[in-house]
């Protein structure tokens, strides 16, 4: 088994190299999907949530206020720091499950947005990070995202800089082209790391 870690900082196109790479093979283990899942009402996580931060970031239909529990956690490092306490544990947990029922000779990518941030890099025989300038990055979440140009780039400041995630990387994979460059880049990574040929090959 193959072991590799996938991250990129915020609106870097790392949800589109997650995808190509399960296309090309991969099983693709989402910390982004389980981070939902372990918070879903009815479960521990939410319980846990509910309890360090109130009813305030619980919607009227019982689950979780995502942008009410943002608007908290994003201004203030210590709320973020409660949070990923109660949440990075559960989804490790799952991941841990996934990885355990995948097949011997798989290729497991394990897409973690916070993977440098929580020092994981030394877990995996590679770290791939998507990369792309902050301007970049600030403009794709305006234009996509309906965000002010301040709140895109709280959202950037809150993560590791691109030099942190960048110095954790076995591979950098610059995103500042077209969608067809970047999905022809990991089809060539994907062959350099895995010695599989690409969707087409």
């Amino acid at each position: 088994m193959r072991r590799i870690g996938l991250t990129g900082g915020i609106a870097s196109g790392k949800s589109l190299v997650a995808a190509r790479l399960a296309e090309l093979g991969a099983v693709l283990v989402d910390a982004d999907v389980l981070a939902r899942r372990v918070v879903e009402p009815g479960t521990s996580g939410l319980a846990a949530i509910r309890e360090t931060f109130g009813d305030a970031v619980i919607s009227a239909d019982g689950s979780l206020d995502r942008p009410a529990l943002g608007a908290l956690v994003f201004a203030d490092p210590a709320a973020r720091e409660r949070l990923n306490a109660i949440v990075h544990p559960l989804v490790r947990q799952a991941s841990a499950e996934l990885i355990e029922a995948a097949p011997q000779d798989a290729v497991v990518v394990e897409d973690i947005p916070l993977l440098v941030e929580t020092g994981q890099q030394d877990r995996f025989d590679a770290v791939l990070v998507v990369d792309a300038a902050d301007d970049t990055r600030v403009r794709r979440m305006m234009e996509h995202r309906a965000m002010t140009e301040q709140d895109a780039r709280a959202r950037i400041a809150a993560q590791a800089t691109r030099a942190e995630r960048n110095a954790a990387a076995t591979v950098v994979i610059p995103n500042e082209g077209t969608r067809e460059e970047l999905l022809q880049r990991v089809d060539q990574v994907w062959q350099e790391l895995t010695g599989q040929p690409d969707a087409d090959g």
